[in-house]
Formats: C-alpha cells, structure tokens, sequence
C-alpha cells in the first residue's frame, strides 16, 4: 500500500485492510494530539484509492480482505456520495468485504443526517470511532474538540440513531489532578447518555509538539499518578449507566488492562480497581513513550 505519513488505526483494526480515503484531519485543532500535526487535509481522488486495492489485491489477495478501516483521521468528512462510490469500489474489488470503519470526529457527525449514516450503513460502513475524550464542557473547551457536550451527544445519536455501532474514546487525565474527579463524573454521564456498542479509555499522554505537553512541561496541568488515574477510572465506570456496552481498558497507554460487558460486569470492575487502588503491592505496567503510542 502506499501510505502518506505516518498511519493511524484503532486497536480493534488490527487485521484490518487501512485505506488512507483522505489525508490528515480536516479539523487538527486538539491541544493533546499530534497524529496528524505534520500533514496538510486532502481527500484523495477516486483514481488513487482505486490504485491502491488493485495493489491490495495483489499482495493480499482480493479474497482475503473483509474489513477495511478508512484512514486517515477524518475520511468521513467526504461528501456521502463520494463515500458510498468507494464502498461500491470495495464491494466490485474484494469478494468477501464485509464491512469499513472509520474514525468519525464531531464535526463530520453533526455535517452528517441520521439519514446519511444509515445510508453509509447498508452499504458497508456500519462501525464509528468517536474520540470524546471528556464530558466536562471545561475540559471540552481547554482541550479545543470544537463542540460542546450536547453537541457531542447529538453526534453520536445520529450514529445510534441510524442503527450503526458507536465506539466511543475517552481519555484519562485530561482533565489533570485539578478537574479529575469532576472530569471521571461527568465523562461517565456522557458515555450513559450515548448508550455507544463499545467504549474505550485511554491514558492521556503528552506529545511534544502539542500545547497539552507544553501545559504539562510549564506546569500549567498536573497529571494524576497512575493510582489517581485508576480512581478516575473508577469514578468514570461508576457513572456509566448504559444498556449493553462493550468495556475496553487495554490500550498500551493504560497501566491496568480491563475489560468487561456494562452493565453486567460492572461491579467486578469496579472490585478489581478498589482491590488495585488500594494496595500499592500490585505492579502496573509503566507508562510507554508517547513514540510507542
């Protein structure tokens, strides 16, 4: 494949087949990410992408490809027709294709109808990465994501709304030692008023070059050690109320590995982290470079 940059997947898509549809993000704005800091927005034309599954095809084969993750940062930002012409150029390319995901920022959400999504839907796009990161409207807003929390929650209900799968990312220690606790409450709320098929949390970790590693550098932001970031941790699983939803904690950045259903492991979560918190005996994993992420 032939790839611009540096390319980006959630974990989850590890044995995906990554398209780079656009590169970069059209948004690029949040303090604390750098994915994408080097490389100017553009959608690539229809005639590159078809290039780049004939080349799929032939060093994978067209057989083997079922899922396909859409790269780079904010490929639904497309106009929907452009969308549903490459996941028609999927389905003609690979006999087996049977779904594509994509991260989904706010933005392109809310640019988008729950009709639109449903659309995308029935033609091979049914799985969503939103990346919330935080409920806390302050934290929301120091962070830069460019939306309020109802805003968020509007985002996400046309993924829900449309009968697509809603994954959502949120992230530990954003709020630093100073909102943390309020940041876990109310990160936990926008989570139960989502009601996403998965969510995922991260272990904030500053990347030189972001202004959330210069906050952090000058003093600005204190971040909570890995002990503070587990109770926030627990805070946050506390105040998820959802229906049915996939919990996963195992991101490298993450010093306790987890997972479980919600509602129905919850308490079991919530056991581990007490048991965890509460006795400095038990080893965590360190901390990774913010290269290895």
């Amino acid at each position: 494949m032939r790839y611009e940059g540096t390319v980006y997947r959630p974990p989850s898509e590890a044995h995906s087949l990554i398209l780079q549809a656009t590169i970069g993000c059209s948004y690029n704005r949040c303090t604390y990410c750098a994915m994408y800091l080097e490389k100017r927005f553009r959608q690539r034309s229809r005639e590159d992408l078809l290039e780049d599954m004939a080349l799929a095809q032939a060093h994978l084969g067209a057989e083997s490809v079922r899922r396909v993750f859409l790269a780079d940062g904010d490929a639904l930002i497309m106009r929907t027709s452009r969308l549903l012409r490459l996941l028609e150029d999927l389905r003609d390319h690979f006999p087996n294709f049977q779904l594509a995901s994509v991260y989904a920022s706010p933005q392109a959400l809310l640019a988008k109808s729950v009709e639109e999504i449903a659309e995308l839907k029935d033609a091979g796009l049914p799985l969503y990465y939103l990346g919330t990161e935080t409920g806390h409207p302050v934290v929301m807003e120091r962070i830069a994501k460019g939306v309020t929390p109802a805003q968020m929650v509007d985002a996400a209900g046309r993924v829900t709304g449309a009968g697509a799968k809603l994954s959502v990312i949120m992230l530990l220690g954003i709020g630093g030692t100073e909102l943390s606790h309020d940041h876990a409450v109310e990160s936990g709320r926008i989570v139960s008023a989502m009601d996403p098929r998965f969510v995922s949390t991260l272990t904030i970790t500053p990347v030189p070059g972001t202004k959330f590693h210069e906050d952090v550098e000058s003093g600005r932001v204190e971040l909570p050690d890995d002990r503070g970031t587990l109770l926030e941790l627990r805070t946050m699983i506390e105040h998820m109320d959802c229906t049915r939803t996939v919990y996963r904690g195992n991101h490298a950045s993450n010093s306790l590995p987890l997972g479980g259903i919600l509602p129905r492991q919850k308490d079991e979560l919530l056991a581990v982290l007490d048991q965890v918190i509460a006795d400095t005996s038990i080893p965590l994993r360190p901390r990774p470079s913010p290269h290895r992420l």
